[in-house]
């Protein structure tokens, strides 16, 4: 059952499944009073719970103005290790919809690292949501967690349409001859001027960085050096195709 979050307890429970996912060091943890004052302003506090009144998974936004309209900035989503593969993500985003559509909010917008090539999928093509900009350590220099690393948070902020019919569509392939600013293991490829440009990502970036960091922060400058040139010149990421090795961005003029 997902339900707006009703009493301490639950709220408790959100600061431990935090740290669970997280790490007890993590400094971006949302703590239980502040759970409580974005429920109270319009922002969402829910879970995902199991019959037995277990937090299995929960989101967590904040409503506001940007520039001059009414937002809603969706700023954690963690679903438990042993509910993973129940789609209780995708489930909590839609909660978190059908929230903002009473609020008559339009756009929600959030965060993720390009660099999580699961996160691409989803957010992209599963749910149709548009990459509205690139910010270098979005959230500083690291966040002590053990989900990130000793790694430059970088970060897309996205754009979701509360209307399903507004989603982007889905990319399935990518065009022929695609010239790669970001090639296979981080390579540099030249910053071409071309109407259609591939930027490489790994398969699991968490995974390599608790392996062999310098290769995880070889791919976060490789990658940044592409976002960087390429979306204050005109381009837009247009989708992300998944492979067997990683994935790749479509950036087009």
């Amino acid at each position: 059952m997902i339900r707006d979050f009703a009493s301490h307890a639950d709220r408790a429970a959100c600061v431990e499944l935090q740290e669970l996912t997280w790490g007890r060091g993590f400094t971006e943890k949302i703590p239980a009073a502040m759970l409580l004052v974005a429920q109270k302003t319009g922002g969402v506090t829910a879970g995902a719970f199991a019959d037995d009144g277990t937090l299995l998974g929960f989101v967590f936004g904040v409503t506001g103005l940007r520039n001059g309209k009414l937002i809603h900035w969706s700023d954690m989503l963690a679903v438990r290790p042993d509910a993973q593969g129940m789609h209780l993500g995708e489930r909590l985003k839609e909660y978190q919809r059908d929230q903002c559509r009473q609020r008559g909010i339009d756009t929600i917008y959030w965060t993720y690292d390009p660099l999580v090539a699961r996160n691409a999928h989803l957010n992209l093509n599963r749910m149709g949501a548009r990459v509205d900009e690139y910010v270098v350590a979005m959230y500083g220099d690291a966040t002590n967690s053990p989900l990130q690393g000793d790694m430059p948070t970088d970060r897309f902020v996205i754009t979701w349409a509360v209307d399903p019919a507004a989603a982007a569509k889905p990319l399935d392939v990518l065009p022929d001859a695609l010239p790669l600013a970001v090639g296979p293991d981080a390579h540099e490829g030249p910053l071409v001027d071309a109407p259609a440009v591939g930027v490489r990502v790994p398969r699991d970036i968490t995974a390599l960085a608790a392996q062999d960091l310098a290769a995880a922060r070889r791919w976060r400058f490789a990658t940044r050096r592409a976002f960087t040139h390429y979306l204050p010149n005109g381009y837009h990421v247009r989708g992300f195709v998944a492979d067997a090795t990683g994935g790749t961005y479509l950036l087009i003029k």
